[in-house]
């Protein structure tokens, strides 16, 4: 009855849900094209047996890549399926893989719609990353002895607390799941109290230890930096959302005060958020260049807004200092890996309960700083531009954390092999 219920409520919400997808295509054209994928229609690829992971968007995209990498050396023979949910994930993995994938959007969690997706990629097995639970997905998978492997499974307190009446349901359907790995032991306990079974329940890490770092990264912002003036100090605010734009803004210019040769790059999380954050900072008289049309920055510059995707990474390498964003604001926090992969002193502010073991350990380990406003933030910043010795002793810290948790890459593997062999 609550499956039905949940069901019904689904198809009620369709306008709704058609309705907001509009209005974020006239914000993001992208979000309007291929919309029919999105109901389950597109024209089967004709093949079977299928290996098919879920990464949401761009960061799951990115923790997911050493693990389909991993599972295309492991099963050439088979198709590799890649969703998203997102436009801008769906431009990363095409970036990724180009035509060694077969990408399209997962459907919306309607019956008829799940099954139309089902029968077009048809799935030896399906690797859902960190914690996407759609009932009649998951449910429809089990009916038709598709097994489910949750990977890099994650839920915070909030989220667990967030199902309310529905958690009945939401048990049913991780249950479904043939196997959930947990990113630690915080999430295991609550996915086993949301429902997940005991006996096929286990911590295994986070993905995202495993992120390989090309070694071409280094001389690639290196080459960034030669027009901006090699020596002058940059910091970076990577994934930043509405709300923390302004503080950041704010920071810089204490920043400025006390260096002021800096250069602001700061990278918004979701496209929209552009045009708002190019305005903001010229409105407040900053010297302004932005990626897509001048490409690079200048020795006048003093923001520069990289208004792109799939760059960060390139960014980061080129940075003194990364603050990690959606953490300034309760949003829960990004990733904070990927700098810290590169060896650069990390900040965040006081909301990270979605990376809460990850920003633990780095804090612990002293390669992260926590900071709670924008007046902190500035500080952090001017007192690690200002120590060189702390910014190449919180680098070594981050790495050495990476090393130490590595191997989730090769234990989703076993995990998956062993769900197949219970199969056969």
């Amino acid at each position: 009855m609550l499956r039905l219920l949940y069901t019904l409520t689904m198809y009620l919400l369709t306008p709704v849900i058609l309705y907001r997808l509009a209005a974020r295509g006239l914000r993001y054209r992208r979000y309007l094209s291929r919309w029919k994928e999105r109901f389950g229609f597109f024209p089967a690829p004709g093949f079977n047996n299928s290996c098919w992971v879920h990464a949401v968007s761009v960061g799951e995209v990115n923790a997911a890549v050493p693990l389909i990498e991993a599972l295309m050396r492991t099963y050439p023979e088979a198709p590799m399926v890649v969703t998203t949910v997102t436009p801008t994930g769906s431009e990363r993995v095409q970036k990724l893989f180009g035509d060694r994938v077969f990408h399209v959007y997962l459907p919306y969690d309607l019956p008829a719609s799940v099954k139309r997706f089902l029968d077009r990629i048809k799935p030896r097995f399906a690797v859902i990353m960190e914690t996407e639970i759609w009932p009649n997905l998951f449910i429809t998978c089990r009916e038709r002895a598709i097994p489910i492997v949750v990977t890099n499974a994650r839920l915070s307190e909030r989220s667990l607390r967030g199902y309310g009446p529905v958690r009945p349901l939401a048990r049913r359907a991780i249950r479904c799941a043939s196997f959930v790995a947990a990113q630690s032991p915080l999430d295991a306990e609550r996915l086993r109290a949301l429902g997940a079974a005991v006996t096929r329940l286990a911590v295994i890490g986070n993905l995202k230890f495993d992120m390989p770092v090309p070694p071409s990264l280094a001389g690639t912002g290196e080459q960034l930096r030669q027009g901006w003036g090699r020596r002058r100090p940059v910091w970076i605010a990577a994934s930043t959302h509405e709300g923390e734009e302004m503080p950041v803004l704010k920071a810089h210019t204490a920043v400025l005060q006390r260096y002021p040769d800096a250069l602001l790059l700061i990278a918004p999380r979701h496209p929209e958020r552009f045009r708002p954050v190019i305005g903001a900072c010229r409105s407040l008289g900053f010297a302004t260049r932005t990626r897509s049309e001048d490409e690079v920055a200048d020795e006048r510059c003093q923001c520069f807004v990289v208004d792109t995707m799939g760059e960060l990474l390139h960014f980061y390498a080129a940075a003194d200092i990364a603050f990690v964003g959606g953490s300034l604001e309760p949003i829960g926090g990004h990733n904070l890996l990927e700098p810290a992969a590169l060896g650069k002193p990390v900040i965040v502010g006081p909301h990270t309960f979605n990376t809460e073991e990850v920003a633990s350990s780095l804090i612990e380990a002293k390669a992260v700083l926590r900071v709670e406003n924008a007046e902190q933030l500035g500080a952090a910043v001017i007192r690690l531009l200002t120590q060189e010795d702390l910014r190449r002793a919180m680098g070594q810290a981050a790495q050495a954390v990476l090393e130490r948790e590595r191997g989730a890459v090769e234990r989703t593997l076993r995990i998956v092999e062993q769900v197949l062999e219970k199969q056969a």
